[in-house]
């Protein structure tokens, strides 16, 4: 039995999924049903990260830290630095507790929402995701796999704006930090640049979804 972690970056509703400007999360629905379908006994988690308390790492995560690595206690922290750093350690436990991850985000100015990158940067923790050793650091998530479907209104994934399209190149650095080298990816774009082909574009990303899904 394995345990997905599917991770939503949108500020629409999941509920919203079948919503004409919401093809990320259509795809992704599309994917998760015949995900659970294929996988009955797996667990799947859903983390919709707009609807996720995401502590930013700021002073208060800073000061908790640096007294916990001195061997204070952790009731020696106040109790801002306690919330947050408690509420960090939880993600990071619930990430790494996962065998399989999927990303689902629409293309913000090149790149994802940057609610992802707060999160991401709560995940990445030495000692849970990857450590630090003589030879450099080393991934601690093999045999894990991501999974980003990104949708985004113009073409990025080849053609003359392919070196805009950061976020896989992203994930994909950030997966392979932490030891994953299976990352697949399912672009759904150029429904804004072909506005009468947008429910074509739409429906085809959904199919490929659901076959996705169902091999995943």
């Amino acid at each position: 039995m394995n345990k997905l972690l599917y991770i939503t970056a949108h500020p629409f509703a999941n509920e919203q999924a079948n919503a004409p400007h919401s093809f990320s999360l259509a795809a992704g629905d599309a994917f998760l049903q015949a995900y659970k379908e294929s996988n009955g006994t797996d667990t799947v988690t859903e983390l919709h990260l707009y609807k996720t308390n995401i502590p930013h790492i700021d002073l208060d995560v800073f000061n908790g830290w640096g007294k916990l690595q001195q061997g204070q206690a952790f009731d020696a922290l106040s109790s801002e630095e306690q919330t947050k750093v408690a509420r960090l350690t939880e993600l990071v436990d619930q990430f790494v507790s996962h065998d399989k991850f999927v990303f689902v985000t629409p293309m913000w100015n090149f790149l994802f929402p940057p609610i992802l990158k707060a999160y991401i940067d709560s995940v990445a923790v030495a000692g849970k995701t990857f450590k630090y050793t003589e030879n450099g650091p080393v991934g601690l998530l093999q045999g894990k796999k991501i999974l980003h479907i990104q949708a985004s209104g113009g073409v990025y994934s080849s053609g003359p704006a392919e070196g805009f399209n950061f976020a896989p190149k992203y994930l994909q650095a950030i997966g392979t930090f932490f030891g994953i080298t299976d990352f697949q990816t399912l672009f759904i774009e150029g429904h804004a640049a072909q506005p009468t082909e947008a429910e074509r574009i739409k429906q085809e990303a959904i199919k490929k979804a659901s076959a996705m899904g169902a091999a995943f």
